[in-house]
């Protein structure tokens, strides 16, 4: 008997409904789980995952087997996927080097990273994909760009554009006092961009008025340190939900302050000799802290162009030394700033973790973070630093099911991290052993 149509859209309905009700149930016995919620480390932990999920995380002996697929950790621990919050994928976009990137991240134990504005039309296009598992890859969260008309003669906003005219285009907006700000905040979310980066060439009252528009559109805002002429404290007082960059946090007690993005004054570091930590330096990561602004450092970014400076002479000179950066993100983390880890650059292909675990090594040396705090980093902090802290960034019933089994204990020595025995995300294991690094070019992205 023939079936008419919409006969069939049921019979498709019903079956889509009941392999959606039954999902795979899989549980990770015999970890020594460590959530992200900066709790302390639970031995002989089993975290039941149904489909995509977390469903339960509750003692060994409570845990009900029937009919799991079970998976014995044999005592290994266990963190929360981790999350660089600051990747550059398409500047300019080439899809087959970014998949490498991609590919690399996930099998470390990175389920998530935050592109901060490259051509979406690319990295829309990866998302996709790593959001469906067409390519091994973290989940991808991007933004649309915002800045002043003077900045779009920089070359790589023609090169994320391209086709298009730079600052005309939804993803890489120029915007000035006369920009009806609730279509260019429609037209970004349009993008489907997960939040708004501000990044150069505006005065302060100017980001005030497109950060309350933003959030009044429902979507959060992610500021560059210093936009030019507005300096650190205009991001603060502009209530925006994350700053990226410790480096130029400085140019708040500078005498020196460029107007412009492409001012390459460098940062007057006087104010800072002998150890000194200037007021307006603790007034801002006071009223950080108070409103519950996130600090993207980037603190190797910035040490690798001063070691790349110091040998090679080429380029532009560093905006402010090495040392002031790592001083600056340990002052924040003594004063209560939330720390989350971004890179802002990348290893070399060949190299067998990606940046992520040297960002972390310097929060744990010289920033001076304990190695839970560096975890919850790169976990719960940075997954609020996505906007994305209900579906992930800690082990908890009702989040993804995003994992990273250890073979030894990362409150020991975070460089234990590096320990990865295989990723879990949305539900599906990716065991370190079936990745190999190949020899390429590096992908190290310069500092923004």
């Amino acid at each position: 008997m023939r079936r008419g149509f919409l006969g069939c859209l049921l019979l498709l309905s019903s079956t889509t409904i009941a392999t959606e009700a039954t999902p795979e149930r899989t549980i990770y016995r015999h970890a020594v789980l460590i959530d992200g919620t900066g709790a302390p480390a639970r031995p002989g932990t089993s975290i039941v995952v149904e489909g995509e999920r977390i469903v339960a995380v509750l003692p060994d002996a409570q845990a009900d087997m029937r009919g799991a697929r079970v998976v014995d950790l044999q005592g290994r621990h266990v963190i929360p996927g981790l999350i660089d919050t600051h990747v550059h994928l398409a500047t300019p976009p080439d899809a087959d080097a970014a998949r490498k990137t991609l590919r690399r991240q996930l099998y470390s134990g990175v389920t998530a990273v935050r592109s901060m504005a490259d051509d979406v039309r690319s990295v829309g296009e990866l998302s996709r994909q790593a959001l469906v598992g067409e390519i091994p890859s973290p989940d991808i969260h991007y933004a649309a760009l915002m800045a002043g008309p003077g900045f779009f003669k920089d070359p790589r906003t023609i090169a994320v554009t391209r086709g298009r005219t730079p600052g005309q285009t939804p993803w890489m907006q120029a915007i000035d006092e006369r920009t009806d700000l609730v279509l260019a905040v429609a037209m970004a979310r349009g993008t489907s961009a997960d939040g708004i980066k501000l990044y150069a060439d505006m005065p302060g009252p100017l980001l005030a008025r497109i950060t309350a528009e933003a959030h009044r559109q429902g979507i959060p805002v992610w500021a560059h340190a210093a936009v030019f002429p507005a300096m650190p404290a205009d991001d603060v007082a502009a209530g925006v939900d994350v700053i990226s960059h410790s480096c130029p946090l400085a140019y708040q007690a500078s005498a020196r302050k460029p107007a412009s993005y492409h001012e390459r004054t460098p940062v007057d570091e006087a104010p800072f000799n002998d150890g000194a930590m200037p007021a307006p330096i603790t007034d801002l990561f006071a009223s950080m802290a108070a409103r519950g602004i996130i600090l993207d450092a980037t603190n190797l970014v910035y040490v690798r162009h001063v070691e790349e400076y110091a040998r090679d002479r080429k380029g532009a000179p560093p905006r402010c030394s090495a040392g002031l950066t790592l001083r600056l993100t340990a002052q924040a983390f003594k004063q209560g700033v939330a720390i989350s880890s971004g890179t802002d650059g990348d290893n070399p292909d060949d190299a067998p973790f990606p940046s992520l675990y040297d960002e972390l090594d310097l929060l744990a040396g010289p920033v001076g973070m304990p190695p839970m705090e560096v975890i919850r980093a790169a976990t719960a902090t940075a997954a609020r630093a996505l906007g994305q802290e209900k579906a992930m960034g800690t082990v908890e019933p009702g989040k993804l099911a995003n994992l990273v089994v250890l073979a030894q204990d990362p409150l020991a020595d975070i460089d234990h991290l590096r320990s990865v025995t295989e990723t879990v995300k949305r539900g599906v294991r990716y065991p370190r052993d079936d990745f190999s690094a190949g020899a390429a070019k590096a992908s190290a992205a310069p500092a923004d």
